[in-house]
């Protein structure tokens, strides 16, 4: 008698393949862009998705300055952070943020859509973020994907 047996495979980080992707955000939403984006930079568009280890694909985003918000965010939806001094709370717009550092915003909101551990603060570093068309990854040779098609996301 045979024995069939189901054997779950835990990916070490050792055995991961991890491609570099190329992302436009021209036109695109922001938060949408940056859902899709964690869980590409986590891994989990892949069958071998293990969630303690870092698997997923190195991200490059292009064109950062014309992202877009729906409703008033541009107007209404503030970052808030903190000098460290007393009364240091400052805020910025995201159309302040969008002049300034348009990479920041992605930045800000793939971030908080990442585990907050060690892991999460790793995945990060996986991301590269540029406004303008170009960007110095093209040695790695990116494969350029449509972000809201996720059967484009399979990088072979």
């Amino acid at each position: 008698m045979d024995v069939i047996s189901y054997k779950t495979v835990s990916v070490s980080h050792v055995r991961t393949n991890k491609k570099w992707v190329l992302v436009d955000a021209e036109g695109q939403t922001l938060g949408r862009l940056a859902s899709n984006v964690a869980k590409i930079l986590r891994g989990k568009h892949k069958p071998s998705f293990t969630p303690h280890v870092d698997e997923g694909d190195y991200v490059v985003i292009v064109n950062s300055e014309k992202i877009g918000l729906t409703g008033n965010k541009m107007n209404q939806k503030y970052y808030v952070r903190h000098t460290g001094f007393p009364g240091g709370q400052r805020t910025t717009k995201v159309k302040d943020l969008l002049k300034k550092h348009p990479s920041r915003v992605i930045q800000f909101a793939v971030k908080g859509m990442l585990p907050k551990t060690k892991l999460g603060r790793a995945i990060f570093g996986n991301l590269k973020v540029y406004s303008g068309g170009t960007h110095p990854h093209e040695a790695q040779q990116p494969t350029s994907i449509d972000i809201t098609n996720p059967a484009t996301w399979t990088v072979k």
